[in-house]
């Protein structure tokens, strides 16, 4: 893994089908993306974007879309003016059967050197996640508030 890229690595007890649904499906990532909606309609070169209350934050484009295995997308933040002046970096979720658990594998890579979204997107992306794993497995995703420090 180099500098400019951001690898995790968790395994879900769900099927691919269901794990793809809670990826791409807006009701879904609302109750565990702690209340932002992803919306696309995941054809590549199609639009994405990720708000919450009616705000836009990310403007992504769909790079590649496998159902049920691969999903990459460009990712944008526009919520912050740093960030906003960085080039899309590149997002690619893998899905891999394992038995009665998928193997999910998520790349996020092509920071440009000094890059403001990394540091963001890595303390992020492990909540996000741990809190899907958590709501694919139990119902009811993580009891967490993403701003807090503690």
């Amino acid at each position: 893994m180099s500098k400019s890229e951001f690898v995790y690595v968790t395994f879900i007890e769900t099927t691919p089908d269901k794990l793809w649904q809670a990826l791409t499906n807006g009701d879904f990532t609302e109750r565990y993306w702690f209340g932002y909606r992803l919306d696309s309609d995941w054809k590549v070169g199609s639009p994405m974007t990720l708000g919450k209350g009616g705000k836009v934050m990310d403007e992504c484009v769909i790079l590649e879309s496998d159902p049920p295995r691969r999903i990459s997308y460009s990712w944008h933040p526009i919520y912050d003016d740093d960030m906003a002046k960085e080039k899309p970096s590149r997002v690619t979720l893998d899905l891999e059967p394992r038995g009665k658990v998928v193997k999910l594998t998520v790349t996020h890579e092509d920071f440009p050197e000094h890059s403001k979204v990394l540091p963001s997107i890595s303390g992020g992306w492990p909540m996000v996640f741990a809190s899907l794993k958590t709501f694919l497995e139990t119902g009811q995703p993580l009891s967490l508030d993403p701003t807090s420090e503690t």
